[in-house]
């Protein structure tokens, strides 16, 4: 076995492993009860998915072709630094904007913090 078959078989493992979190990642979004988790699946799961999906792609053409694609790894990057933000800032507008939680969340961390940071406001204007 040559580093280009075992260089093939791990592009495929990451490509049918990023796949998995993709497929993992709807499914989260069809199942579960609230924006808040919804963003968390779509922005975890898919992240990573399409972050094996491009490694993979990039490990393939390096090593079968001895390609190095300056494109995918801009595109992994680009991926792994503004998904989790986006998904961040989804969901912080959608906190703004007063959407509920869902009635089996437990703790509302962000409620008592701005609740917190609003009081001291007030007391430094005064």
């Amino acid at each position: 076995m040559n580093a280009s078959v075992t260089g093939e078989i791990l592009s495929a493992i990451l490509i049918l492993a990023g796949s998995i979190m993709a497929i993992i990642s709807a499914v989260g979004i069809l199942r579960l009860p609230d924006v808040y988790t919804r963003s968390h699946a779509g922005t975890k799961s898919a992240t990573l998915g399409v972050l094996l999906t491009l490694s993979g792609v990039f490990i393939y053409f390096w090593l079968a072709d001895h390609y190095i694609s300056v494109r995918l790894i801009l595109g992994i990057v680009f991926v792994f630094l503004t998904a989790p933000v986006a998904g961040h800032v989804i969901t912080r507008a959608a906190y703004r904007s007063k959407v509920a939680l869902t009635g089996t969340s437990v703790e509302d961390e962000l409620k008592e913090a701005l609740e917190e940071r609003n009081y001291h406001k007030t007391k430094e204007r005064e």
